[in-house]
């Protein structure tokens, strides 16, 4: 058969389906418009909304664990009629931070890890974003998620402390502290866990490793400020010993600026001094977050 009649047959067998594709007219909406969809998203699937029945349990249980202790303290200072709340504001989200351990420890690889295990973050990128992005809408969502949770239980004592008619300019300016805690805690707990989960695709191991870095540097931190308050160490120890836990940085911090009571050894918070060390070595560590995501992603190819 000469390749003239091969032609012949094969255009004659060849043919052209309309299946319906019609070319998009609407508004070209762009870099913007992809980054927020891609914060809203994560930002609901941190609380499991979109998801499975399943994915929603656990996130709305913490919640609810975080929530509870705030409603009996309410309930508990009307029916008393008690002077004041059991907890300050700004006390409240390091008694609880074990329970945001577990919810940071849980979500956190849910929101990055798992693009990364399965390879579908170049599908992001075949929309107008760039990994900068990416990056910034995925730490805006983690950290506006753990906000939720550690805001929520200070709103209820807000609420509860006016229902039972405590000092309205006591109580604001307590919420206000408290507030400005739990959004840098958020920035500082959510870097950190992003950044865990990227570097450890396997979910298995970055909830491990985050509950490490997050609670277990807390119980041993706070063992060995035990210890040296004990053995009549003084203060200065104790507080530079703070600087190596999260979650007494943010103690620290709140200590030293917010007017809160130190949950170290002793009340021995640290002083204005050091606790400018505290708030540097924070910041530092949420610009350090970032950077290692952004390199993360860079590293991947991305």
């Amino acid at each position: 058969m000469t390749a003239e009649s091969t032609r012949a047959r094969d255009a004659d067998s060849t043919q052209i389906h309309n299946i319906g594709y019609r070319n998009y007219d609407g508004p070209r909406l762009g870099r913007a418009y992809a980054t927020r969809s891609l914060y809203s998203q994560s930002l609901r699937g941190a609380y499991g909304l979109g998801r499975s029945a399943k994915s929603k349990v656990l996130p709305m249980i913490l919640f609810g664990v975080m929530c509870a202790p705030a409603l009996i303290m309410v309930a508990v200072a009307v029916a008393t009629k008690a002077n004041e709340l059991p907890v300050d504001y700004t006390r409240y989200a390091v008694l609880l931070q074990a329970v945001i351990g577990l919810y940071l420890a849980a979500q956190a690889p849910q929101t990055v890890s798992r693009d990364l295990r399965f390879k579908t973050v170049p599908l992001y990128f075949s929309r107008p974003i760039e990994r900068v992005d990416y990056v910034r809408a995925k730490f805006a969502s983690m950290a506006s998620a753990l906000f939720i949770l550690t805001a929520a239980p200070l709103i209820v004592l807000y609420v509860g402390a006016l229902l039972a008619k405590l000092d309205f300019a006591d109580q604001t300016k307590g919420f206000a502290q408290g507030l400005v805690s739990v959004a840098l805690l958020s920035l500082l707990f959510s870097g950190i866990a992003l950044v865990i989960s990227a570097v450890t695709p396997r979910r298995g191991f970055g909830i491990a490793a985050v509950i490490a870095v997050l609670t277990i540097s807390y119980g041993a931190v706070s063992t060995v400020q035990a210890i040296a308050h004990e053995q009549g160490g003084n203060g200065t120890a104790i507080e530079w010993l703070g600087l190596f836990s999260p979650i007494t940085l943010i103690d620290g911090v709140q200590t030293a600026f917010l007017g809160a009571t130190s949950s170290f050894p002793g009340n021995e918070g640290p002083s204005a001094g050091v606790g400018a060390v505290y708030l540097l070595v924070v910041l530092a560590l949420v610009a350090g977050s970032y950077v290692a995501l952004m390199r993360r992603y860079r590293k991947a190819g991305l």
